[in-house]
């Protein structure tokens, strides 16, 4: 039923097929990976399961349209599973449940720990990036909304395209921009 396809002779290409390095992975990645190795020696627990969690949502984030390539991201990652661990302690509290809300209360220290070595610009030079995208966006005559601020600010070739500031923090600093103007 099947008859094996004739194989051609190989003109010396090579292709890889199934390669495990992904395209671009953050450079905080490389310390997760280093942390878990130690992690492991030392037999810590409560590291070993917080790095595998990240490393786990990070590699299954690359088979999603939108996949973690900055350390910036993997910062909105770390914050997202340090939230998530906080309810969890609180309703573990609530719940009577000590031994629980210890184990969370380890698990936010480490998160909060890798997310401090993530640098991001400081809020004063924010401030006067954004306040000045909305005089711009106010002379030009254009709507002054959050939306149209942030679009201004993060478009390509715009004055913070490219560098380490926050989105979330920015956006606070631009509704209070826009809320005054």
């Amino acid at each position: 039923m099947f008859r094996a396809l004739r194989q051609a002779p190989r003109l010396g290409l090579q292709a890889r097929w199934n390669s495990t390095a992904s395209p671009s992975t953050p450079p905080l990645m490389a310390k997760f990976r280093s942390d878990l190795k130690t992690a492991m020696r030392a037999k810590d627990t409560d590291r070993l399961n917080v790095l595998r969690a990240l490393i786990s949502e990070t590699n299954n984030s690359l088979k999603t349209s939108s996949p973690i390539q900055t350390d910036l991201q993997l910062l909105a990652l770390i914050r997202k599973r340090t939230a998530a661990s906080k309810d969890s302690a609180q309703q573990f509290l609530d719940a009577d449940r000590p031994d629980l809300k210890e184990k969370e209360d380890k698990a936010i220290a480490i998160l909060e720990e890798y997310g401090s070595e993530v640098k991001t610009m400081p809020l004063d030079e924010l401030k006067p990036i954004v306040s000045e995208e909305v005089a711009k966006l106010k002379e030009a005559g254009k709507k002054i909304e959050i939306g149209t601020v942030l679009k201004s600010l993060f478009a390509p070739g715009g004055a913070l395209d490219g560098k380490p500031a926050e989105r979330s923090e920015v956006a606070r600093i631009a509704k209070e921009a826009v809320s005054s103007a």
